[in-house]
């Protein structure tokens, strides 16, 4: 049960994970640029999206445990580690479970507390897609119109969409298991675990994913964390202000 990934560069390795209904793909431009910079970009995808595996377990502890296999599979054991929402939860469960492996931590819009279920419309607008009679993507943003009004929301969560095989569109996600199992994606950060290492929460200043009340809580967590809102951004912080992303993580590396 091997992790997909795409690997871009060489030097010091750079682990990518993307969030919930995401995918490495999300992450491309941004791991190119870094790998420019003299990284080894590992861009992955979690169990049940993108390219890895589908299966009926999904929780954060089994999330760390693929990617520990991954990193061991590979001997890579001194990581620059960065999750995006999901990914970042389990960004965080890896990092204080094996504070040995991770030199710094980079987690972008999201806090170690519960976030209650929030994912419905999409979830339902997603198993509303009639995959009988759909013959382009078009079609499938039209369907999900009706559930999803946002329309940049809309272009991410249809990135899932592939030709299973000639004029037969599908869903490269685990849509029945992610559904049954959304809860878990909110779970929160253990308590009383830390991490002593280099920590950077970067949140979009149009999000309300890392409040005020949050910074408590992610100090206590990691006492080295740096906090840094990324302005004209909401939670996919780092596609709607690419720039000021790649520069408050360049400044957090350097």
């Amino acid at each position: 049960m091997n992790l997909h990934s795409t690997i871009l560069g060489e030097g010091q390795t750079f682990i990518f994970l993307h969030g919930f209904l995401g995918m490495s793909d999300n992450w491309k431009t941004l791991g190119t640029k870094f790998s420019e910079d003299g990284y080894e970009v590992h861009l992955i995808d979690q169990r049940n999206h993108g390219r890895s595996f589908h299966s009926d377990e999904f929780n954060y502890e089994v999330m760390v445990d693929d990617l520990k296999r991954y990193c061991d599979e590979r001997q890579l054991n001194d990581i620059v580690l960065l999750g995006h929402s999901m990914g970042g939860k389990t960004a965080m469960l890896f990092s204080v479970e094996y504070p040995e492996v991770v030199s710094k931590l980079i987690i972008a819009d999201i806090s170690p507390r519960y976030y209650p279920t929030h994912h419905d419309d999409i979830l339902n607008g997603l198993s509303a897609l009639d995959f009988k009679t759909l013959k382009s993507r078009g079609e499938a943003d039209k369907q999900l119109k009706a559930y999803v009004s946002d329309s940049g929301t809309r272009q991410f969560l249809l990135k899932n969409l592939y030709w299973k095989e000639k004029g037969k569109l599908a869903l490269r996600i685990n849509l029945e298991v992610l559904k049954e199992q959304v809860n878990e994606v909110g779970e929160p950060l253990p308590m009383h675990v830390k991490f002593e290492k280099e920590a950077l929460f970067l949140r979009g200043d149009r999000s309300e994913y890392i409040s005020s009340q949050d910074e408590s809580l992610i100090h206590l967590h990691f006492p080295k964390a740096e906090i840094v809102t990324i302005s004209n951004a909401g939670h996919w912080l780092h596609a709607e202000n690419p720039t000021d992303f790649y520069e408050a993580v360049n400044k957090f590396l350097n």
